[in-house]
């Protein structure tokens, strides 16, 4: 199976190679794609000497494309060359955040396999991607650890009809059973230390925030084409049941695993059969699972999240847009952690659902959006 890793020399990327590394029988890395880390490409290079690796930085393209044996590619044109190239059967789309959904409008074209770590360019372009990606028979398998869990839960049944409700967990973060009111003095270091997963730092204060739980809400309803309020958030924060779904037969299914994000991936590259990786195995004779209702004092920005759920539009792409800006601030230490909300709540706007839904478009609503959030970090800072 040949393998286009886009994003590789992230977090994502990573667990990616190391579950090739653990198949090199059944999984060949056939070409990567990448911004500007030619530090990290230099070693994929070296490990897993791929065909074709594109870099989206110009100026380290020009420093790079000299090396022999490999192709180096570089602009718009080639990446979409490369996206459909005869011999790429599966493409992971694991680019973090907004600057993901290029690649991924790209890919949904592509009539392939697409598994998919990007949620933002679903959050964002959800109304666009998703009718793409079924017109060209292009095959989405989500690899994030809750909705590859519901993928799971839900593989065998004939039609979501019977779906009663599905839960996707939260671990709650850094500061677990802390109240909003607590949260004024946190460092960055404090919302970076994440106690059971090893993230890159954007998703890391997504799960402190919890808007990462907000942004999987929406995901999952354009993934699995339900209403929202099917879905339910949860806090568990052991992070070993990582989605249930519940049947209208009173049948509740989950998928547990610990926190290895190497785990999802693995299923999401197997064909007829699992791939082995090596894994922390659960010790069931010694676990303790608990389950809490989401913060209330956060419901605020869930109730975003189900608005955008709702009334579609350029909704996903505003509020990304104002996360990321407000996120980007507070590692910048521009703004204290709970003015995160803040950002957000003020540059939100319901009223922006234009269903006049392009790329073009969606950029054009995400540079704007990014705008007015930056005026009300610099009206808070």
């Amino acid at each position: 199976m040949n393998i286009l890793l886009l994003g590789a020399t992230g977090s994502i990327g990573k667990s990616v190679l190391s579950v090739i590394e653990q198949n090199k029988s059944s999984l060949n890395l056939f070409g990567i794609a990448l911004n500007k880390n030619t530090l990290e490409s230099n070693k994929i290079i070296h490990s897993f000497s791929p065909a074709f690796v594109y870099i989206e930085n110009k100026d380290a393209f020009e420093k790079q494309k000299k090396i022999d044996k490999t192709t180096f590619l570089n602009g718009d044109s080639e990446l979409k060359d490369l996206i459909n190239h005869e011999d790429v059967d599966v493409i992971v789309c694991a680019i973090s955040g907004f600057a993901g959904l290029k690649a991924t409008h790209l890919a949904a074209s592509s009539g392939k396999r697409i598994l998919l770590a990007n949620k933002e360019s679903i959050v964002s372009g959800g109304d666009l991607i998703l009718p793409i990606a079924k017109e060209n028979k292009s095959e989405i398998i989500p690899i994030d650890s809750e909705h590859n869990a519901i993928f799971q839960c839900l593989s065998g049944e004939r039609t979501t009809d019977d779906v009663k409700k599905i839960i996707i967990t939260a671990s709650g973060g850094p500061f677990l059973n802390k109240k909003l009111s607590d949260l004024r003095d946190v460092t960055k270091k404090d919302a970076l230390n994440h106690p059971n997963w090893k993230m890159g730092s954007k998703v890391s204060i997504d799960s402190a925030t919890l808007v990462n739980k907000c942004l999987e809400l929406i995901e999952a309803k354009y993934l699995f084409d339900l209403d929202e309020k099917y879905f339910e958030l949860v806090v568990h924060p052991q992070s070993i049941v990582h989605s249930i779904v519940t049947y209208i037969d009173g049948s509740s299914i989950c998928q547990l695993s610990m926190p290895d994000m190497r785990v999802p991936i693995a299923h999401a590259l197997s064909n007829k059969s699992r791939l082995p990786i090596d894994f922390n195995s659960i010790d069931f004779s010694s676990l303790d699972l608990t389950f809490q209702e989401f913060p209330k004092d956060r419901e605020k920005i869930q109730e975003i999240a189900r608005i955008v759920c709702n009334k579609g539009g350029h909704l996903g792409t505003i509020f990304n847009a104002a996360n990321e800006v407000a996120v980007e601030s507070f590692l910048k230490e521009e703004i204290s952690f709970e003015k995160i909300y803040e950002v957000i709540y003020r540059t939100f706007d319901d009223n922006e659902v234009s269903k006049d839904i392009s790329i073009e478009s969606i950029n054009e609503v995400d540079a704007q959006t990014r705008n007015h959030a930056k005026k009300v970090v610099k009206s808070i800072a």
